[in-house]
């Protein structure tokens, strides 16, 4: 087996395993909103989009990989996933920050989400004006951490992932 098929599948193994661990990580986030009830606010809604758009690069590189592109493509595209992590996991940090009362979140975040109307004729103005739960109170937490800090951990380790292919398939 030559060095460049090793670097090969090193390259494929890397990028999928990165893109499921970044699907699992916003499917459980969707599924606590669709299936859980809880309602995502502003932040829990910007820490899902390096997950929507690193989720697309990793398969192209997962791609690349299988088609003997050279290794050098799937080392950038495998980066990004892991610079798109890092951007994630920062946005994770601010939105703890906020949940902890340690600084101020953005304006858009301090709404509280009303019930849901009994009357059909209300319904239009009510979509108008429902806003997502405030930022600074943490919907869930588990063993002290929120849904926030899971995503620090989360893209922590997806970064650790991304940058350790990054290095293997050199």
């Amino acid at each position: 087996m030559t060095e460049t098929s090793t670097r090969t599948r090193a390259g494929f193994g890397y990028s999928l395993v990165l893109a499921i661990g970044m699907a699992a990580v916003v499917g459980s986030a969707l599924g606590f909103q669709y299936i859980g009830g809880y309602i995502p606010c502003e932040l829990c809604l910007l820490q899902r989009q390096p997950y929507y758009y690193g989720i697309p690069v990793v398969l192209v590189g997962a791609i690349a990989a299988l088609a003997g592109a050279p290794s050098w493509i799937t080392r950038a595209l495998l980066a990004i996933g892991g610079i798109m992590m890092l951007v994630g996991g920062g946005i994770g940090v601010y939105h703890a920050g906020v949940e902890w009362h340690f600084w101020a979140g953005p304006t858009a975040c301090s709404t509280t989400a009303s019930s849901m109307t009994k009357n059909a004729g209300d319904l239009l103005t009510q979509l108008n004006t429902i806003k997502g739960p405030s930022c600074d109170a943490a919907a869930l937490r588990i063993f002290g951490v929120s849904m926030a800090g899971m995503n620090v951990i989360a893209s922590a380790i997806l970064a650790a992932i991304a940058f350790t292919g990054v290095r293997k398939t050199a």
